[in-house]
């Protein structure tokens, strides 16, 4: 029997640890094999209030460097593109 799509979760994770920049963050050599490429470029960049560890350089680029979100909390990227979709959708 096939098993309704919320119920499996294969789409949620993507490691490519062949990566020259694998893994991008400093993290324990015990937490790569959870480290999700899957958002390898986070989806949030470009909204403000991105609910991420991030600042600004003098620059004025955004430093994400610090933030693991998009690594190991896919359901909360997933929630907030949703969130900004219907959102955006009520304003028209």
């Amino acid at each position: 029997m096939y098993k309704r799509l919320y119920e499996v979760s294969y789409f949620k994770f993507y490691q490519n640890n062949q990566c020259e920049y694998f893994p991008c963050h400093n993290i324990e050599k015990s937490e790569e094999k959870d480290f999700n490429c899957l958002f390898c470029y986070c989806p949030l960049y470009l909204i403000e209030e991105c609910g991420g560890d991030y600042k600004y350089l003098d620059n004025g680029i955004k430093d994400c460097s610090n933030c693991i979100i998009p690594h190991y909390q896919y359901d909360t990227i997933i929630n907030k593109l949703t969130k900004l979709i219907y959102n955006n959708k009520k304003r028209r």
